[in-house]
């Protein structure tokens, strides 16, 4: 059980509320037996604070002690790879045996926004281009470019070359087949992003485990699914908080991304017909409720899924409300 943080930023609160929030539920998390808290790479939407993970991850780093941190994920057509061995090979530094490297091919935001960060006008190049680039961040984290190749006297650091060290291990992440079969072929973990491509969760995670060759890495496939959950005193109180998560997608989805909005906005907001198919659409594949009812959901979600952890986000308005969630389902998981 681990948790995936978008940083949210709801009406009346700050980015910095938003981190301070972050920090809070991350010690919390660590207290309560969590595995990891990963971090998501997401640009130009006013409604997450969550553009630089690596910034976010040290912060947390500093602030925690045991549990695993890590990118869900960074989106490496964003970046050249080097960079991003050097800076998850400085958390790896900072903090040995507890940081993640997920790795997404999205933009993790808008066309526009995607061009301005790569600073080109062929959009799809970078995406395109993925396992190219997959291949040569693994050979920086590595420091394990051939003799004659161009980046032979090119060494990520903090890395290999200055003495031995650990490196992150590197998860990729999908909401389709591609990286499912990558990571296969490739012998790595996986994520999938069932909270927002539900319909493909099945058919992916079969490609995955179909294709999976055992590497260095894994003798075995290991899938993660991110899953949309919160839980609360009350059924009501659980449909409030979700409630204002939905109308963010909505407003998003429609081009018109904004701060997430608060549980009265989101009641008061007059739906149009096809609006409210959408929000009701995207509640179905959140698990709320009582924590009761939200541990059956997970429990269900694991058993069609076959998935080896659950990656919980919940990307709700009220800080407070994403703190008490997650100590509801603690405890009714009986973790520590």
């Amino acid at each position: 059980m681990s948790v995936l943080d978008l940083v949210n930023v709801g009406t009346g609160f700050s980015s910095g509320d938003a981190l301070r929030a972050t920090v809070e539920t991350a010690r919390l998390t660590e207290r309560r037996g969590f595995t990891r808290y990963w971090v998501a790479e997401h640009h130009s939407m006013p409604g997450v604070a969550s553009s630089s993970p690596a910034v976010i991850l040290s912060h947390l780093a500093a602030r925690t002690e045991r549990i695993r941190l890590g990118s869900g994920g960074v989106m490496l057509p964003n970046h050249a790879p080097l960079v991003i061995a050097e800076q998850f090979g400085t958390l790896e530094a900072l903090a040995p045996g507890r940081i993640d490297l997920g790795l997404g091919r999205a933009p993790g935001t808008d066309g526009a926004t995607a061009a301005a960060l790569r600073r080109t006008g062929t959009l799809r190049e970078g995406a395109d281009e993925f396992p190219q680039q997959l291949a040569e961040l693994i050979r920086f984290l590595d420091d394990g470019f051939p003799d004659g190749h161009r980046y032979s006297r090119i060494h990520a650091v903090p890395g290999p070359v200055q003495g031995e060290v650990t490196r992150p291990p590197v998860w990729l992440l999908g909401s389709s087949g591609f990286s499912a079969e990558l990571a296969g072929r490739l012998g790595l973990p996986f994520a999938f992003a069932h909270h927002f491509s539900a319909r493909n969760t099945l058919p992916a995670l079969e490609l995955y485990r179909e294709t999976f060759s055992p590497s260095a890495v894994l003798d075995e496939p290991y899938a993660l699914i991110g899953a949309a959950a919160l839980a609360a005193d009350d059924e009501a109180e659980a449909r409030r908080q979700v409630l204002t998560g939905a109308l963010a997608m909505l407003r998003l989805r429609t081009g018109m991304p904004g701060l997430v909005p608060s549980p009265q906005e989101a009641e008061a907001y007059e739906f149009g017909a096809a609006e409210r198919d959408f929000v009701e659409s995207w509640l179905a594949n959140v698990t709320y409720g009582t924590p009761d009812a939200v541990r059956e959901g997970l429990d269900a979600l694991v058993k069609r899924t076959g998935a080896d952890e659950l990656m919980l986000t919940a990307n709700v308005h009220t800080p407070s409300a994403r703190v008490r969630s997650f100590e509801l389902i603690a405890d009714a998981y009986e973790l520590p």
